[in-house]
């Protein structure tokens, strides 16, 4: 327990901050674009991690929005039912995760799709016989050719998207009290470390994504559309009333703290 304390404050000080949240975004267009000239100049060299079958990406990446739903639905229950002490309003907050799938699953389908009208097929990489018969990159790949069209980075996307969603979630811990109750307080903390060590993956993958794969406006467009689809809820939509609302900022007036604090 006193291990878990100790992991969870010093992963606070570096991540639950708001320096954090203002300026998360600018870091990672920065890492995107800083890998990019690493990747032009060819500065380093093939390693593990510039193999799509590293453990992270199989386990990890592919697996995204999954690890990150799963990790922030119970994180966000606990933690906004403790401050509102409003079972609707939870719930109201905990639809920021059906946002987050829409947005997820809007974007790559449509990333699809600007891949598929803006491609063609080819008998190899080399792009040297078209296949004019072959209008889709499904079509293509089933006949054993090569699809070349813009692909846009859609693990820049989502691995923007989720970064900067879970450091907004987890900024409920600058104002929530529950010391008091080791059990909650445990499993507050277990959430918060799997967050940020997620988080740290995320950050990470999107660099090697930068360094090792894709084209340099590939790379530019899908981590603007989840720099985009990131501001245009948690710095627009969310401040309205008629939207899932921000995390809370403060506790309730009304609560009596019965649930969090025994």
């Amino acid at each position: 327990m006193e291990q878990l304390d100790r992991c969870a404050r010093l992963l606070r000080t570096a991540l639950v901050r708001s320096s954090v949240r203002q300026w998360l975004h600018w870091g990672l267009l920065g890492l995107m674009v800083g890998g990019s000239l690493l990747k032009a100049l060819a500065l380093l060299p093939d390693s593990y991690m510039s193999s799509k079958r590293n453990l992270l990406n199989i386990y990890f990446v592919k697996l995204a929005w999954g690890w990150t739903f799963w990790l922030l639905l119970p994180f966000i229950a606990i933690t906004n039912y403790c401050l509102i002490q409003n079972i609707l309003g939870m719930l109201q907050r905990l639809s920021t995760l059906l946002v987050g799938t829409m947005v997820w699953y809007v974007c790559t389908s449509l990333f699809l799709h600007i891949e598929d009208f803006t491609g063609s097929c080819y008998k190899s990489p080399t792009l040297d016989v078209l296949f004019q018969e072959h209008l889709s990159k499904r079509q293509c790949h089933q006949s054993g050719g090569f699809w070349h069209g813009f692909d846009i980075s859609g693990h820049s996307f989502l691995l923007t998207y989720c970064a900067l969603m879970i450091v907004e979630e987890m900024a409920v811990l600058h104002v929530l009290k529950i010391d008091q109750n080791p059990k909650l307080h445990a499993v507050v903390n277990a959430l918060f470390i799997s967050l940020s060590f997620l988080t740290l993956i995320w950050v990470w993958m999107f660099f090697c994504t930068a360094v090792y794969f894709h084209d340099f406006s590939q790379k530019l467009f899908g981590t603007l559309v989840g720099l985009l689809a990131w501001y245009g809820t948690y710095r627009f939509w969310y401040l309205k009333s008629f939207s899932p609302g921000l995390p809370p900022k403060n506790a309730s007036l009304n609560s009596k703290k019965l649930n969090c604090s025994r």
